[in-house]
């Protein structure tokens, strides 16, 4: 492909049983896309409910790949990274639709700062409710500071509000530690030098490991508040404190806490994977005890969704032999 031909960005979109929401989701990117020369790749997970068949009939010029087992979105990722041509690969989430100027406006900051390894967006609801959009590195006392609440209680206290900055103006750009993966831009010759998504991770994580090994290579990774994208991830409602345990949510709490332990062990070593389970164990621990202790239904189902977590948490940590081994896929 000459220079000529090659795209600006690759979008690159992982669907999983979201038909309708991929289809607005395209039509989305076509609409706003604001002149920038981009291409499409869908990877598609295995879905049941005809995202495949749709992308194929309604959209010829995606760049389709049918995978025939849910390969988690690591893996799917790197599928697309590997045969993306542009300058720029552009994460997307199926549930995610840029708003007016999003595109053009995050490729033309990693035009202008080529230090910039990876950038990401301003993540509001359909109603422009604030998401998490830039966040502080995981640790023990990062994750203490989420289960406990202190972080909602003082969310314009940097000690408190330090993990999803809540203490910033949301309207100021900044070099942050890392960004969710439903919008990210990255150079393409970056990720090629770096090395794609760690597929150890099904699900989780892995934008943490990526931002956190772009920035060990000297680059930066930015938060534009002009970047805008809708999500309906809805991430900022998730608390463990509102969590509820059906047989969907304990998968994907195992999930998490398996490639939280991977994340920890790899990052950080043995010592920091063990203290990071020991800080969520004991805190579900004493909140179950806690609530058990009282006749109220409500405070007793709090205490049967801890006594589960505690389960998973022992459940992820020998699954993953403390972080060492990541499961076989599919998780």
């Amino acid at each position: 492909m000459n220079t000529a031909e090659r795209p600006d960005v690759s979008v690159v979109i992982v669907s999983f049983n979201t038909r309708d929401l991929l289809r607005e989701c395209l039509n989305t990117l076509a609409a706003e896309a604001g002149g920038v020369h981009y291409e499409t790749i869908v990877v598609d997970n295995a879905s049941r409910d005809g995202s495949a068949d749709m992308v194929a009939a309604e959209f010829p010029a995606v760049r389709l790949i049918r995978s025939a087992v849910n390969l988690g979105f690591a893996a799917a990722n790197n599928r697309g990274f590997a045969i993306a041509t542009g300058r720029y690969v552009v994460l997307l989430n199926s549930d995610a639709f840029p708003r007016p100027g999003a595109l053009p406006n995050a490729v033309a900051h990693m035009d202008a700062d080529p230090r910039i390894g990876l950038g990401g967006a301003r993540l509001v609801g359909r109603d422009d409710t604030w998401q998490p959009s830039a966040r502080l590195f995981p640790s023990p006392l990062n994750d203490l500071l989420s289960l406990s609440g202190l972080s909602v209680r003082f969310p314009r206290s940097r000690f408190f509000g330090r993990v999803d900055r809540t203490w910033a103006d949301p309207g100021e750009p900044a070099a942050v530690d890392w960004v969710p993966g439903a919008f990210s831009i990255i150079r393409r010759e970056l990720l090629e030098q770096l090395g794609y998504f760690d597929e150890a991770f099904f699900l989780y994580y892995e934008e943490v490991d990526l931002c956190r090994r772009i920035k060990a290579a000297g680059y930066t990774v930015h938060y534009w508040p002009d970047v805008v994208v809708v999500h309906l991830g809805g991430e900022s409602s998730k608390t463990l404190e509102h969590l509820t345990l059906s047989s969907s949510g304990a998968q994907l709490t195992l999930w998490r806490l398996r490639s939280e332990y991977l994340y920890y062990r790899k990052q950080h070593g043995l010592f920091t994977a063990w203290l990071a389970k020991q800080v969520e164990q004991y805190w579900h621990a004493l909140r179950a005890w806690k609530n058990g202790r009282h006749a109220d239904a409500g405070r007793r189902a709090k205490a049967e969704e801890s006594q589960a977590i505690v389960t998973l948490i022992k459940q992820a940590w020998r699954e993953t032999d403390g972080g060492r081994v990541s499961p076989p896929r599919p998780w």
